[in-house]
């Protein structure tokens, strides 16, 4: 089972998200290599990491980023753009299933989009946040794992700023976390009737 990116333990903001980095690309290589079940369940570890990930991103870091980063408003417009990107392959990938035959192809070019944004991000975004003192880059890592807490578990494309967050985050988090749990409970529930 995959750590879930709110309990993951950080002293600093950077160092969190270079974490939560090198999780996404462990489950890639996880979906990957697995067919069946396993595929499945790495997929939706995945997916809800990305999900978590992507919105406290979209909440905490690229605000910081477009304000204090030089190119700021750049930088960050073409992080969106790339999420929302992601966010919509991810969806059609989750609607789509991890069994049909389409999906191996579909996801290697998400895994390409995955990859090269956190590459993006690592180089663009995380030095500017880096160059922040030990304590605010601790207080950012506290907002970040807070946002992750409350974020929405499946991708919604379209949600990309933080506003958009704020103002429907809340909603869609609730909807996707009991869709999460009425999922978890059909399944333990079929599990114990083989």
């Amino acid at each position: 089972m995959a750590e879930r990116p709110e309990t993951m333990p950080a002293t600093n903001a950077v160092a969190l998200l270079l974490r939560q980095h090198e999780e996404i690309r462990r489950l890639c290589r996880r979906v990957e290599a697995n067919t069946g079940r396993r595929r499945e369940e790495a997929f939706e570890s995945l997916r809800r990491l990305l999900a978590v990930h992507e919105t406290a991103e979209e909440q905490v870091v690229h605000p910081i980023v477009r304000r204090i980063a030089p190119n700021g408003d750049r930088i960050v417009d073409r992080l969106l753009e790339e999420e929302k990107r992601g966010k919509t392959m991810l969806r059609d990938l989750e609607r789509m299933g991890t069994h049909d035959p389409s999906f191996p192809p579909m996801f290697a070019r998400l895994r390409a989009e995955v990859l090269q944004h956190a590459e993006r991000e690592e180089r663009e975004e995380f030095p500017v946040l880096s160059r922040r003192g030990h304590a605010e880059l601790r207080g950012l890592a506290a907002a970040i794992k807070a946002a992750e807490a409350m974020a929405p578990t499946h991708p919604h494309p379209g949600v990309e700023s933080a506003k958009s967050n704020m103002i429907f985050g809340v909603f869609v988090s609730a909807a996707d976390r009991a869709r999460d749990l009425v999922r978890t409970l059909t399944r333990g529930g079929r599990r114990g009737r083989r």
